[in-house]
Formats: structure tokens, sequence, C-alpha cells
């Protein structure tokens, strides 16, 4: 991912133009880049946008809030990075190296507790602007592997996501909520969603987890393969034993159609995280105002992007974060009539 170091801040508001006033201000209070005039004689400010690798929901659908913002907030330019996923993105908010960030609830209430991963990391000031749609803890294989469970993952090959990824974190607590302990059970893999498939593929693992929308091209892809029928493994079962550990408010089980994934032939029901688009505490409200305004006045263009993107409504955006939405958005929300204290 490519870090953006902070060289202007201090902004205000004139009209729907962003101008800097005070350069000076940058240690104490920046927190994003600029770059050289533009049309209306201020200064671009650009937004890094971390988002998850290239065979999940999280890139498309960051490239196309770039897109929206870019076009839409004045003198703001957004771009949308390639980056591990959720525990690198909630990272990157706390130092700077990204203004804003996809990230799954369970790993955003452990960063904002300093636990799990985060225990030693510091603290993390995250404000939410919206909660985007739930991932669905995918856990997936081939009809030939024969694994019908968790459970069936003992003795086998197994990825858990990559390295610094919300879908490792899930992963390994399904894993060890169905009886299967992640260091000792499985032979573990560390990839990504279109690594895990290539490496299905080539019969190097026997079954993968990836935390993400429907679809998640990786897995379209996969189950697109001749000569490969996918098994979409049911996971659900697990779910009291994470509520009971983690709380009721970051897991909940979701069903996927078999109309999702060819080769699919029944609903199986695994075990879903809300997705929340999120910011620094410390982001100028209104700058935060505009970009949760963009998501709504730009819906329909989203939409258009990935499927996932069309469930975002009022009255979701606002439902299932575990921590605070910022000033900014609230009051977006607050003047759409969708807040409720």
């Amino acid at each position: 991912m490519t870090t953006r170091h902070l060289d202007c801040a201090g902004r205000r508001r004139h009209g729907t133009r962003w101008f800097v006033l005070a350069a000076a201000a940058v240690i104490a209070t920046g927190t994003l880049a600029c770059g050289g005039p533009d049309a209306g004689g201020g200064l671009t400010v650009r937004l890094s946008i971390a988002t998850g690798g290239t065979g999940g929901v999280y890139y498309p659908y960051g490239g196309g809030i770039a897109k929206v913002i870019s076009d839409n907030v004045d003198g703001v330019e957004a771009t949308a990075e390639v980056t591990a996923g959720t525990v690198d993105n909630l990272k990157f908010i706390a130092n700077r190296s990204a203004d804003l960030a996809f990230g799954l609830a369970d790993s955003i209430d452990d960063a904002a507790n300093q636990r799990g991963v985060f225990a030693d990391f510091g603290e993390v000031p995250l404000r939410g602007l919206a909660v985007l749609y739930d991932n669905y803890n995918h856990l997936v294989s081939v009809t030939s592997t024969g694994i019908e469970t968790v459970a069936d993952l003992k003795d086998r090959v197994v990825s858990t996501g990559a390295p610094g990824s919300g879908t490792e974190v899930s992963a390994f607590r399904i894993l060890e909520a169905g009886g299967v302990n992640p260091e000792t059970d499985i032979t573990r893999q560390s990839l990504g969603a279109a690594q895990s498939v290539d490496a299905i593929k080539d019969d190097k693992i026997d079954a993968f987890f990836f935390s993400g929308g429907l679809p998640t091209g990786a897995i379209l892809d996969l189950a697109s393969t001749p000569g490969r029928t996918i098994k979409v493994v049911p996971n659900g079962e697990t779910l009291p034993t994470l509520q009971e550990q983690y709380g009721s408010l970051v897991y909940h089980n979701s069903p996927i159609a078999p109309s999702v994934y060819p080769g699919m032939e029944d609903t199986v029901t695994v075990v879903a995280v809300s997705n929340v688009l999120v910011v620094h505490a410390d982001m100028d409200e209104e700058l935060a105002y505009d970009l949760t305004r963009v998501l709504f006045d730009h819906h329909r263009e989203l939409a258009a992007v990935h499927p996932m993107a069309a469930v975002l409504t009022l009255d979701s955006a606002t439902a299932g974060s575990p921590i605070p939405f910022h000033d900014g958005a609230v009051r977006y929300y607050q003047e759409q009539g969708a807040w409720s204290e």
C-alpha cells in the first residue's frame, strides 16, 4: 500500500471547495495529504482508501467510492489501495497512512478495545461513516474432498486468509468454535482469496476461508472452473459459541443462496459480520459529512460497480457498528431523519 505522508491541514469550508489554511498545523492536527492546485485555486486534498485484495469485494467497492468522491467532492481526489485487509487497514488509519478504510466489525471491536491482534498495538482512534454490508464467512472446498463440516477440516491443508486480514481473525475463531485447533489440527496456509482459488485448483490445499460479500469474484472463478464442483461448507452452527465468547453485536448467521455460485445445490448458512467504512476520529467534520453524503447521493453509481453496494440504506448504514460514528456522519444522518440516539 502507498503511504501518504501528511503535508497540510487546517481546512475551512467555502461553498463546496476545500482550501488549505494552515500548513503549519500539519504535525499537530493533519490527517490528509494535499497535492497541487485544483481548478478553483485551492489545493487538492488526496485521500487514500484502504480496501483489500483484488479477488474480494473491498477493492472494487473502494474503487467505486474513490470515483464518486473524486467526481463529486470539490477539491478532493481519492484513490483505492490494495491491502491485505481489515487488520492492516485499521493500523493504517491509526498511523495516518490511510484516510478511509473498510473493516470487519469483529476486528474493529478488537481494535477499539485493544485486544486480540491489537493488544500490543496501541490506541486505534476509529469512527464510523457507514455500515456498508455483511461479509459472509465463506468456507470453500470442492466436492471431491468430502469436506462437509468445519470439523472435517482436521488433518487437512487449509488456507485461513492473508496475514493482516479480517478473514484470518474470523477463520481462527470459527475453527476453534467448531472444535478445530488452527495451530495443531490443520496444515495452515495463509493466502488471499485469489491465491486460495489458484491453490485449490492445483490441489495444493483442501479448503479455504474468505470473508467477503456476495458474490466474491475469486470464488465465482472457482465455481465456474470446468471439472470442479464447488462446495460452500456451512459454518453457522458455530454462532452460539462465537456469540458467547465475543458478544452478539458482531456475529450473526446469514444464508448463501444456491443461485449465488454455480454448482451450489442448497442454501448454506454461514457466520456473517458487518463491514464498516471507518475514518480516523480526528478527521475534519465537514469532510466526514461530505464523504458520507456521496455514498447516498451516488448510490446507483456504486451499485453499478458491485451488487453489494446496492444493499446500503440509511437504516442499515447506522445499525451494527461496534464503534461510535463520526460527528460529520451523524449530522448527515440527522438531516436525513435516519438517526436516533
